[in-house]
């Protein structure tokens, strides 16, 4: 079977540190370590973690002892963030979490976790993001939290 690839978005690093979202993310990071999963990241990543805390700068750098595949935007992820945003799925504003999703579609990923509950794993925004996709040729793309995917508490 088909190990998924899965991308993690800086938000999901971030989360190994947070009260809320740890026990999540480190699983999911575990899931990725021993093979479960292929870790995805982007170079949009990276540079959101530049700016991030030490301790989340440092377990990227472990996540990427992974050897996960990283994205690069070129010319197509630009032109489909631009189509997301003529349908104002999200303003400029948030145009990195529109890159996320773009360079996931793209590179046709299994799924995208985040816990970017208001631009990201929300109901109506993937619904938005995945018919924009389906009109321009791509698959659609499963959207889901760290909770919904890690193998923690499995049997």
């Amino acid at each position: 079977m088909k190990t998924q690839r899965v991308y993690l978005d800086t938000s999901v690093i971030g989360g190994c540190f947070d009260d809320e979202f740890e026990v999540w993310s480190n699983a999911l990071m575990k899931d990725i370590l021993i093979g479960i999963f292929n870790g995805v990241t982007s170079e949009v990543v990276e540079a959101e973690i530049a700016d991030a805390p030490k301790n989340v700068q440092e377990k990227f750098i472990e996540f990427l002892q992974t050897n996960p595949e990283i994205l690069r935007v070129n010319a197509e992820t630009i032109h489909l963030v631009d189509i997301y945003q003529q349908h104002k799925i999200l303003t400029e504003k948030f145009r990195n979490d529109m890159l996320h999703i773009a360079l996931a579609t793209i590179a046709d990923v299994d799924i995208l976790v985040s816990w970017n509950f208001r631009h990201i794993v929300r109901h109506d925004k993937i619904r938005q993001f995945n018919a924009v996709n389906l009109q321009e040729g791509y698959h659609t793309l499963e959207i889901y939290s760290p909770r919904e995917v890690t193998s923690y508490e499995k049997d």
